[in-house]
Formats: structure tokens, sequence, C-alpha cells
């Protein structure tokens, strides 16, 4: 779709759609385990012990737009054309735009050993992960000049998005060190698959209104990771072009009084693009002929692309993965003698790495035997509120979830898509849809405890990590 705003902002969008919805936290999930490293996958005398999805993905994958951009944007993609409602000019107006996803399509993991309850585990992935800014004024252009009363305007254009696509190969291993203190952490080799960054700095317009023109002057930065002609999907397949590595660890600990809390720094990590990649720093004016006409969002688009890539150079860089660090703390609470009914609430804050991103969660599941739902809210310091619903079914060795952690967001942006007048038209805090879906099963011998065996038990030597941190500490394993 050759138009300036997509361009601009939603170039990314384009993409498959980083991240763990939160509804999973402290689920024992199999997807739960990958994702926070020293959560437990099984549980010894219940489950048995290797666990595999077979191939059905498990994945996560969210949007959201926030500002006055969202009725103009949804009002051109579902009815082709642009609403300039509550767009305004000079005041700093900004919307912003964010998309991720996460798709498992191998999960395998074993019970090694039941002294330490060690887990080890496979798995590969695919990450999406791409945010932006673009001004108001960006979408008041793709309308034409009429809305701008003035003939020269500067820094009204300079907007920003990134958005990068990898592979991910991953090792597992987790390990209960003592009754009170287990540790995991996840190695992954990453496989870039495309990366695209465009930052303006400063930006000038002047309207010639006479020829129905505009000079546009730009200047920053353009980053595009090499592809060999246009991109396909023969170019989704892995390869050493872009080679990279990133690493997960996490940390639980067990209080006296029955607090769960998790500590978990993850997806740290880097890619290297190959030396053919596209580097451009810009400083250029062109002219954008008939921008009165309908051909005027190809026009700006081509001009636009016509600046970013006016100095390009052939070089590597390297970028950094979306890494999150996280503190939760859990507790659950049983609420009949038979212990059917659980309620298990997870306090969880959040911050991005190498961003300014924070969020707070709380999530709410409630358990019945098997069957599990989950309400979880959370707020970031982009004001963004969420509200979800989770629907779990899980027992000892077969489980299944699908939910949303936007629900009446994502209803409202189905509605719009099915060209709902009143959901295209509806400015609320932001536009937003998130859904995400898992499955595994465990199979093999029932992990069993010596005196419960009904076969030869599994081997009882204490993990690596066990005997580091007794040699550190001078614990008697028995302890």
């Amino acid at each position: 779709m050759k138009n300036f705003l997509l361009a601009v902002c939603f170039l990314f969008i384009s993409i498959e759609t980083f991240g763990q919805q939160f509804s999973q936290y402290n689920t024992g999930t199999l997807y739960d385990s990958f994702e926070n490293p020293a959560q437990a996958a099984f549980v010894p005398d219940t489950s048995r012990k290797l666990a595999f999805n077979f191939f059905i993905p498990n994945f996560n994958s969210n949007l959201y737009i926030t500002g006055n951009g969202q009725v103009p944007l949804k009002s051109r993609a579902f009815n082709g054309k642009y609403a300039n409602t509550a767009l305004t000019i000079g005041d700093g107006r900004f919307s912003r735009a964010n998309v991720n996803a996460n798709i498992y399509s191998l999960m395998f993991k074993a019970f090694t050993s039941l002294d330490g309850n060690q887990e080890i585990g496979i798995s590969t992935q695919t990450r999406a992960e791409g945010r932006g800014l673009f001004t108001d004024e960006s979408l008041l252009l793709l309308n034409g000049p009429n809305s701008f009363p003035a003939d020269d305007y500067t820094n009204l254009f300079n907007n920003n998005y990134t958005e990068q696509t990898y592979h991910q190969i991953s090792f597992n291993y987790r390990e209960k060190v003592n009754k009170n203190f287990a540790f995991g952490f996840k190695l992954s080799a990453l496989l870039g698959i495309q990366y695209q960054q465009l930052q303006i700095d400063q930006s000038h317009v002047t309207f010639d209104r006479a020829n129905d023109a505009a000079d546009i002057s730009l200047q920053g930065r353009y980053r595009i990771s090499y592809t060999p002609g246009e991109f396909t999907k023969h170019d989704l397949l892995p390869t050493l072009r872009n080679p990279g590595a990133s690493i997960s660890i996490g940390t639980a600990l067990r209080t006296r009084d029955n607090f769960n809390i998790q500590f978990n720094l993850k997806n740290v990590g880097f890619i290297h693009w190959y030396k053919s990649s596209i580097v451009s720093d810009f400083n250029t004016t062109r002219t954008a002929p008939d921008i009165s006409t309908n051909r005027r969002e190809d026009n700006l688009y081509a001009t636009t692309y016509s600046i970013i890539r006016s100095a390009d150079k052939q070089q590597s860089f390297t970028t950094a993965t979306n890494g999150v660090a996280e503190i939760s703390a859990n507790k659950s609470y049983w609420f009949d003698y038979d212990r059917r009914f659980k309620y298990s609430p997870t306090v969880i804050l959040q911050k991005e790495v190498f961003y300014d991103g924070y969020t707070a969660a709380l999530v709410n599941p409630f358990q019945y035997n098997n069957v599990v739902g989950t309400l979880t809210t959370s707020y970031s310091n982009y004001g963004i509120f969420s509200a979800g619903l989770q629907f779990m079914v899980k027992t000892p060795n077969v489980e299944f979830f699908i939910g949303s952690d936007r629900i009446m967001q994502s209803v409202s942006l189905a509605g719009a898509a099915n060209k709902s007048e009143t959901q295209i038209n509806k400015s609320a805090s932001y536009t937003g849809a998130d859904f995400f879906m898992g499955f595994s099963i465990k199979f093999g011998n029932v992990i069993e405890h010596p005196l419960n065996s009904s076969h030869i038990p599994l081997g009882d030597k204490p993990g690596f990590i066990t005997r580091l941190w007794n040699s550190i500490f001078h614990k008697d394993r028995n302890d």
C-alpha cells in the first residue's frame, strides 16, 4: 500500500505481529515455563515427564494506537478515506502505535531429575516488535493542502518508527535449588528476518498552491536490513545472514508466608544485520506534485521515499531486542476443604530495558477443578488501561487456553473491520486488539518419588546449580 502514512507509521504493522500476555503468569503451562524460565512445567507424582505442543502454534499478538489518529486511520483502512476528526495543526499532538507478536512453533520439555526438579527444554519461535510516533499534521497532509491555512510549516512531520522480526531457537534449563528457591535460564540464537527504522529529526514543507505541489524537506536517519529483491514469503525462512543472541534469566522465591516472588530479565539480546544492509543519513528537499488529486497519497509516498533513500550506504549495523525486566508476587487461596476452588492473584511490574515503557498488571485467575477463568487488568505509563479475559482447561497432562488481554478493544476493532460506522468513528483512549491461544500435552512415564514408584525412578543426583549453590553456602544437600 503506497501512501505516506504507511511509510511513516504503519509499515511495521504488515508483519505478523513480543512478549508474553500477563494472563499466563503462574499458570504452570508449557508456554509459561518457556517465557518465565524459573516457572515449573511439571508436578511430581501428578504429571508425566515429557511435554510437547506437537507443532501446534502457541502465540500472543497485540497492537494499539493512541491519539487523534485513531479515527482517520480506521476510516482509511476500512472506508478508503480519511476523516479529519479532532486532528490539529501546530499543537504538537501525535499518535503512538505499537505492535508485538510471539509465536512458538515448537516447545518440548523433559523432567530430568527429582532431586532439584530439573527441567530442560528446546523451543523455536518467531517474534515481531514494532513501535512508532506520527503527528496529526502527517495525517492531515494526506487529505490535501486545504487543511493548512499558511504556506510554510516547520517540524510538523517529525515522525519515527522501528520494526524488527526474527526467529529464535532456544535452550531452557530450570532447577529447584531448594524447597523455597528456583532458578532458570533461556539461551537463544537469533536469526534476523527484517529490520526497518525511520527517524525524522527536522522537517519543513512549503505549499506551492498555484502548481498544486509541495516542497518537502526532511533530515534524519533511515535503516533497513538487506533483502535480495522484493520481500517475499521466502524471506521468512531461517538463514544465518543476520545472526544474534539473547538471554532470559528467572528466579522464583517462596516466602515463609507462602508468597511466590518471581524476578525475570527476559529477551535481552542483539541482532547483527548483514553488511549489505542500508543506512541513509538524509537531509534533502524534493517536490511532491498533484497533492490535491486522488494521486496525492502515491505522490507523497514517492517523494518521501526518494528523500529518505537519497543518502543510501551499504553497511552492517547492530540492534537490540526489546528486553523487559519484571517482578511479580503471587499467593493462592483455597475456598473449600476439598481444594476444588482456588483464587491465585498475581501482581506484576514490568519495565522495558531499552525504552521508557513500563506497565503494572493484576492477574486474577479463578479455578474450579480443571477449569480456570482469568480477569487481567493492566495500566502503562502511556495511559493504556487494558482489561482482558482468559479461559483455560488444565489437567495434569493436558492444557488449552484462549483469551485476550484487551477484550473490549478487540471487539470494537473487529466491529470496525466489519465496517461498523459507530466503531470506525469511535474515538476512545486508544484503539487496540489482543489475542492469544495455546495447547500442549504431557506424555511418557508419570513422575514418581521412589516411595510411590511403580517403575525404576529417575536419578537423584543434584543438579549443577544446586551443587554450585551448596558449595558456595556450604549447605548439606539434605538441609
